[in-house]
């Protein structure tokens, strides 16, 4: 199991219409093949900066699977006007984060 982070930098005065424009293309991360849910929360700090985490089955079923899909072109153009730059996007690897887990 993987997990996709994506850093979405939203103009400041748009974030309410990212919510929405979000809330009306999710259905296509939700088919993708190897999707495992997803959160999608503004930063504490810089709320104009929402943070999306997506789990996925495996690295290949995010990319190249959905990325390289008419679905992915389709969630982006979706979401794209609303960006005050590019997003960032990087993976990492492991379970579900668990409660007194000696590993952290």
């Amino acid at each position: 199991m993987i997990y996709e982070i994506a850093l979405l930098p939203v103009h400041k005065e748009q974030t309410e219409q990212f919510k929405r424009a979000f809330a009306e293309v999710v259905h296509l991360l939700q088919r993708a093949k190897g999707y495992g849910g997803h959160m999608l929360a503004p930063g504490i700090e810089s709320p104009e900066r929402f943070n999306l985490i997506v789990r996925w089955a495996s690295l290949e079923d995010h990319t190249p699977g959905f990325e390289a899909s008419d679905d992915h072109q389709t969630f982006m153009a979706g979401l794209e006007e609303f960006f005050s730059e590019e997003p960032t996007v990087y993976h990492i690897e492991g379970a579900a984060f668990a409660t007194g887990d000696p590993a952290f």
